[in-house]
C-alpha cells in the first residue's frame, strides 16, 4: 500500500459549530494537504500532480484548497519551503551540536560519526525523493532551488566549517579556510552517494561504508598538523 493509499483511509477532520472548521481543526487540515500533496509530487512529479488530485486525496474541497493555495505553484512553493527545512536542513544538526561543545572528542573519531551521521540522514527516502523533485524543477522554481542549497548544503557547510575551527583552535588539524575545507569534506563523503540517491540507483551499503571510511582517512591526512 502506498502513503497516497494509506492517506485515502483517513477520515476527513470534523467541522466545528455551525460547519466552520476550529482553529485546531484547520491547522490539522493545512498539515493534511501539505503531506498529500509532498507525496503526490514526489509520485507523480508537478506536472502529474493536478489541485484535483490533492483535494480528493486529502479530503478537501477545491474551493477550501484554492482558498489557501491560489494555484498548484503556489501549494509546490509551500511543500518544497516546509520539506527543506525537515528534511534537509537536519543535515548540518550533528555538526552544529558538536561545534557549540567545548571539548569536542579527537578529530578522528568526530568526523567518523559525523561522517556516519551525515551519510544516513543524506540517503533518506523522503530527503532523497525531495532533491529529485527539486533538481527536476529547478529551472522553473530558482528561489526554491537556492533554498535548497542554502538551507541543506551551505547550512551544512558552515556547521562543519565551524567544528573544524574548533578542532584547528585545539592543535588536532590544521587548515588555511575552515569553510572550504568543510564543503570538501562533506563532497567526499556525500558526492557519490548523493547523485546515486538522485538518480535513483541502489546504494551498495557494503562499498558505500569502505568509501566512507576511505574519505575520512583522506581527508584527515590532508588537515594533519604535520602535514608537508
Amino acid at each position: 500500500m502506498t502513503p497516497v493509499e494509506v492517506m485515502e483511509t483517513k477520515e476527513p477532520p470534523r467541522r466545528g459549530t455551525g460547519g466552520r472548521p476550529t482553529r485546531e481543526e484547520a491547522v490539522r487540515r493545512d498539515a493534511r494537504i501539505v503531506e498529500v500533496a509532498t507525496q503526490l509530487f514526489i509520485e507523480r512529479g508537478f506536472d502529474g500532480t493536478s489541485i484535483d488530485a490533492v483535494a480528493e486525496v486529502a479530503g478537501v474541497s477545491k474551493p477550501t484548497l484554492y482558498a489557501r493555495y491560489r494555484d498548484k505553484r503556489a501549494l509546490f512553493e509551500a511543500v518544497l519551503n516546509e520539506r527543506v527545512r525537515e528534511w534537509l536542513a537536519p543535515l548540518s544538526a550533528v555538526a552544529e551540536t558538536q561545534a557549540l561543545l567545548a571539548e569536542p572528542k579527537d578529530a578522528a573519531t568526530v568526523l567518523d560519526e559525523l561522517s556516519r551521521t551525515l551519510l544516513a540522514r543524506s540517503l533518506d527516502p523522503g530527503a532523497a525523493a525531495l532533491t529529485r523533485c527539486i533538481a527536476a524543477q529547478a529551472l522553473q522554481f530558482p528561489d526554491l532551488a537556492k533554498l535548497a542549497y542554502e538551507e541543506g548544503w551551505m547550512r551544512g557547510v558552515r556547521a562543519v566549517g565551524q567544528l573544524l575551527d574548533v578542532l584547528a583552535a585545539q592543535g588536532q588539524i590544521a587548515v588555511d579556510d575552515a569553510e572550504i575545507a568543510a564543503d570538501l569534506f562533506l563532497n567526499l563523503i556525500l558526492g557519490r552517494s548523493s547523485k546515486q540517491a538522485l538518480y535513483g540507483i541502489e546504494v551498495d551499503p557494503e562499498a558505500q561504508e569502505k568509501r566512507r571510511r576511505a574519505a575520512v582517512a583522506l581527508f584527515l591526512a590532508g588537515v594533519h598538523p604535520d602535514r608537508t
